[in-house]
């Protein structure tokens, strides 16, 4: 499923318009964007949390020569989903 398809599931099971609906998903992922970069968690009871993991810098290996090459450190989105949604999907 695409952002396209989504959004009509959206618009359908929500009796919204197709514009409304984009709009409804571009600001609730706007939302989660938002509170990740301060650092903070969302948790949608049922579904899961998004949380920001800290990657620590390390030492790779570049596939092609095979040398040596440093990854940086990074700060990433991490997605845990809740025991419902997990239930959901057996």
């Amino acid at each position: 499923m695409n952002k396209a398809e989504l959004v009509e599931a959206i618009a359908e099971r929500a009796d919204l318009s197709k514009a409304s609906a984009a709009r409804a998903l571009d600001a609730t992922i706007e939302a989660i964007e938002g509170a990740l970069k301060q650092g903070d968690s969302v948790s949608l009871v049922g579904f899961g949390s998004f949380s920001v993991a800290e990657r620590a810098a390390r030492t790779g290996r570049n596939p092609r020569t095979g040398s040596a090459i440093k990854i940086k450190a990074a700060r990433m989105p991490k997605f845990r989903p809740g025991k419902a949604f997990k239930d959901a999907i057996q």
